[in-house]
């Protein structure tokens, strides 16, 4: 059977021990940031994801959605899991209190996605598309359409949805056909199909609020002709209330390799009526607010994934007797060891440890800043919290979700045969996640996106800032003799990103395509030295926790274990990286089209 329980106790030591985010809270206006509040908020998230949501992951995949004349019946458990969790208060945990919210900080938001999207992403992924559509409405629509409709979403009384997909139009959403007619009294006249829209129609909310990109009759040709409406199921009355049917319905649900307990729609708009979200032609920069917010959560369930993989392959690793070590028996009294003796098995397990500490501490890092932008009053400080924001998302998005991916595919790898059957369990792992490099942009959109327009936005000024705080923080440690496992090994992997950032910068120019190239690659070598400056921290913090003392030796000793393990093997990968980068696009353009 599947394993899950919750990191309660590295989110805390996230939060309040590496960003002691305590230190931010009285300046950034949240009364209730303090360490205690934290560790106990994480303590109900954990129980919540252990016992509520991960219960029905399995049984969830098993079972799948079904549709029956445009309605779909989801997994048996999800609608009373749902219940729990709006009832909770978990919907609106840092959503605006205007509109019934908490307003907690974002590192909480953040943090605790991860334990949910680990426990169930199907899910949980009713719940995360709710939350960004209530923050692209909160920051774009109307006063009237904010008062009809965030409470309803705050309190996930009413799930929220976006639509952007259609048959012809992925990524290219210039290309969009989606119509919408004015009717004259303020209203449109919603016409189109759209497809791939996760929690695009269910029965366990009163009402489903879509956010649906669509185009004015003479709109500009392209993105600049696009704009958003708000388009609900059914139309709220006079008292805020579902009322007449819209003419929106589910034509049809996807049958997926994974994530089968979320409901993935075809949806039809037939005159379906709908309200325009901000300016007319300004919809893709309203929907990017959504689309922002949904990256870094779908990065989560790459992170997530690599926690509940590793669970589940150390469960196995500790309990499955094969072979013998290699320096003798270790259960002499049995006929064979537990496979976690064998080097290999352990690579594989110390490097998903590896990676999911690292995640969770950029992660932490990332939420802190969205703190800082969302809540700061001093300009420059939200203008640095921006552009790391803006400059660490797609890193999170493609490298977070590539590396969930490797640490699932790496425990049906430990389970050897028995992972490839479905009773155990770990197989779904690696079906639900393959999505999570796919939506929300590719990963190669992704990676496109931060070599090709995040490095030179505002003349660099984000990588540049990024870059000199990483010199800052290696020089600050770098006389310390303690800290030397940590910072020599970073002082090379950083010159590399340093040298494959400035290649990208001169070459592409030379060949349009170098850019394009080169963009994977230096995607994950920024995400490889991006989790590696996470390591630096987390040992200063072990080492100095160390020192002073402590009941819990073995957890930051355990983290010093796992923080050289990645100096010594994952950051290792830097300097192939920067090899294939400078390599630039001839050798990948060099055949012709038309010999493949």
């Amino acid at each position: 059977m599947p394993v899950y329980r919750a990191p309660v106790r590295d989110h805390v030591f996230v939060i309040n021990e590496l960003i002691q985010f305590e230190k931010y809270a009285e300046a950034l206006g949240y009364e209730d940031g303090d360490a205690d509040t934290i560790a106990a908020v994480f303590e109900e998230a954990g129980r919540l994801a252990d016992e509520v949501f991960f219960p029905i992951n399995q049984s969830g995949d098993e079972e799948g959605c079904k549709l029956d004349n445009h309605v779909v019946t989801v997994p048996t458990g999800f609608a009373e899991a749902y219940k729990t969790y709006c009832e909770g208060g978990w919907a609106g945990l840092t959503a605006d209190p205007n509109y019934g919210g908490q307003g907690m900080p974002q590192v909480l938001g953040v943090m605790v996605e991860e334990m949910f999207t680990a426990a169930n992403h199907s899910l949980f992924l009713y719940m995360h598309l709710t939350h960004s559509a209530a923050h692209a409405m909160h920051g774009w629509a109307s006063q009237e359409l904010k008062d009809t409709y965030l409470e309803k979403l705050v309190s996930g009384e009413w799930t929220g949805t976006m639509n952007l997909t259609e048959p012809h139009a992925g990524t290219d959403l210039g290309m969009i056909r989606t119509k919408a007619e004015p009717n004259g009294d303020g209203t449109y006249s919603i016409e189109g199909t759209k497809i791939f829209i996760t929690a695009g129609e269910h029965e366990m909310a009163e009402n489903i609020v879509h956010l649906v990109l669509a185009k004015l009759p003479g709109a500009p040709e392209g993105t600049k002709g696009i704009s958003l409406f708000v388009v609900p199921k059914f139309l709220p009355t006079e008292a805020g209330e579902p009322g007449e049917r819209n003419q929106v319905f589910c034509q049809s649900i996807e049958h997926k390799m994974g994530i089968k307990g979320s409901a993935t729609c075809v949806l039809n708009y037939d005159g379906a009526k709908g309200w325009l979200i901000g300016s007319e032609n300004n919809g893709l920069r309203a929907m990017f607010t959504m689309m922002n917010s949904a990256r870094l959560a779908v990065g989560l369930e790459g992170s997530g994934k690599a926690e509940i993989a590793y669970q589940n392959g150390v469960a196995y690793a500790t309990d499955r007797i094969q072979g013998r070590a290699a320096t003798g028996p270790v259960n002499s009294n049995k006929p064979a060891d537990p496979i976690i003796v064998h080097a290999d098995v352990r690579r594989m397990l110390m490097t998903q440890r590896a990676f999911s500490e690292g995640a969770r501490a950029l992660a932490g890092e990332i939420a802190l800043n969205l703190d800082i932008t969302f809540k700061s009053q001093d300009a420059e400080a939200k203008q640095v919290a921006d552009d790391f924001v803006q400059l660490m998302t797609p890193v999170a998005k493609a490298f977070f979700t590539d590396e969930g991916f490797n640490a699932a595919n790496a425990t049906v790898q430990i389970f050897g045969g028995h992972g490839y059957i479905g009773e155990h369990g770990v197989e779904q792992y690696v079906r639900d996640c393959r999505i999570s490099q796919l939506y929300e942009g590719t990963n190669g959109i992704q990676s496109m996106d931060l070599a090709g327009r995040k490095l030179s936005i505002n003349g660099g000024r984000a990588v540049k800032t990024y870059l000199a705080t990483a010199d800052a923080l290696l020089a600050l440690h770098g006389e310390d003799a303690e800290m030397a496992d940590f910072v020599k090994p970073m002082l090379p992997a950083l010159e590399s990103l340093k040298q494959a950032t400035q290649w990208i910068m001169d070459n592409r120019a030379a060949n349009p395509q170098n850019t394009g190239a080169a963009a994977v690659d230096y995607c994950r070598l920024f995400g490889i030295v991006a989790l590696g400056l996470q390591w630096v921290k987390m040992a200063r913090v072990c080492i100095d926790t160390l020192a002073a003392g402590t009941d819990e030796a073995d957890f930051y000793q355990n983290k010093l274990v796992v923080a050289r393990y990645y100096m010594a093997r994952s950051l290792a990968e830097h300097s192939g990286l920067l090899e294939r980068i400078e390599t630039g696009a001839d050798p990948i353009m060099a055949l012709a089209a038309e010999a493949f």
